[in-house]
């Protein structure tokens, strides 16, 4: 049975699933393992599943989940804070320096993915990819750690020419590094590139899983992104609104497949190289994920409306955009949760939390 705690069925059903992968899971055995960005939905589902090992079959993994706010870390992750095999670590990573432990992998997740955070934060924002990689590798080096794993983003690619249809991980495009939008993103390269200088001089075992546009369980409903926004809408029973036509095409991968991938690559992967985890049939306009959204609950009659009235009838597919998964395909990952699945399973998680929340 996996780690997941009880009342939620859900992620319990999605860590089952990832276990399910053959991968070779003995390696994680009787390790410990650091977790930063715990409360995010990357980190937490990677907690969720090294903890199902345990539960699986003593597999004997300590977590560390490393967080900045624990208020927020013990109502996202749940019971799991209170088990034995679970360390909470309440810390910044940017000053994180954690002398008195010592692991044997670490997962950097600790990222402001949020667009918003970005805008607001910048200078936070630019910090836990730069000085929280370092501070993580220098502790990986000094206490002899056997891999590291950096949580990285499509946003590295940039600007893409004109046609691009599926992003492949050395299709480096540009952007305005002197806009503070660019700590994000620019973040994201130099904490790759630290990576890459980590591993050739200390052979480090560094890892770089690049996530495209990832929802499901643990996504917030006030994130921002899109796929956030529909959730929370359909969840309130409010009309799905666009601000645009919704042309613009991404791939959208479900929670547990992206995380899967994760594995798959920080079990099987090259050091020194990264890997798009991406779904291939995730790719669909915004427009096309807002129809499945509303569609996922038809009992509630929901609509798509657009703010801009001339917009309804202006959709004309545009090029995709997405991400070329084919080199973690080559390692035999594939994922197994459709959209309409995975927006469903999204959808039951947050039923389910409110229902339990009101009890």
């Amino acid at each position: 049975m996996a780690a997941a705690p009880s009342d939620r069925p859900v992620i319990e059903a999605d860590v089952a699933e990832i276990l399910a992968n053959d991968l070779p899971w003995q390696r994680l055995h009787n390790a410990r393992v650091l977790v930063t960005g715990a409360s995010g939905m990357l980190p937490s589902y990677v907690c969720h599943t090294l903890l199902g090992l345990n539960d699986a079959g003593g597999a004997g993994v300590t977590v560390y989940g490393l967080v900045r706010n624990e208020a927020k870390a013990r109502q996202v992750l749940g019971p799991i804070v209170n088990r034995p095999d679970f360390t909470l670590v309440v810390s910044d990573v940017s000053s994180f320096m954690g002398e008195s432990l010592e692991f044997d992998h670490v997962v950097h997740g600790a990222s402001a993915a949020r667009p918003a955070l970005h805008a607001a934060d910048p200078v936070s924002t630019i910090k836990a990819n730069l000085l929280g990689t370092f501070n993580l590798l220098d502790r990986c080096v000094a206490t002899g750690a056997r891999s590291f794993a950096l949580m990285s983003s499509a946003e590295v690619y940039g600007q893409q020419p004109e046609g691009t249809t599926l992003i492949g991980e050395n299709s480096y495009g540009g952007f305005d590094i002197l806009n503070p939008r660019a700590c994000y993103s620019e973040g994201k390269r130099a904490a790759e590139t630290i990576c890459a200088s980590y591993a050739k001089q200390y052979d480090m075992h560094c890892t770089v899983p690049r996530f495209g546009h990832i929802y499901g369980p643990g996504m917030a409903l006030d994130d921002g992104r899109v796929q956030a926004d529909f959730a929370a809408a359909v969840m309130a029973g409010r009309d799905v609104t666009l601000n645009s036509a919704g042309t613009a095409s991404r791939t959208y991968t479900y929670v547990a497949d992206a995380v899967s991938g994760f594995f798959y690559a920080m079990l099987r992967g090259d050091s020194a190289t990264a890997y798009n985890i991406a779904d291939p049939a995730g790719l669909v306009s915004i427009r096309e994920l807002a129809n499945l959204f509303v569609a996922a609950r038809r009992e509630k009659g929901l609509q798509v409306r657009f703010s801009n009235p001339a917009d309804q009838s202006a959709f004309a597919v545009q090029a995709a955009q997405g991400l070329d998964s084919s080199r973690i395909a080559a390692l035999g990952w594939r994922p197994r949760v459709g959209l309409a699945e995975g927006i469903d399973r999204t959808l039951r998680f947050h039923e389910q939390a409110a229902e339990a929340a009101g009890r």
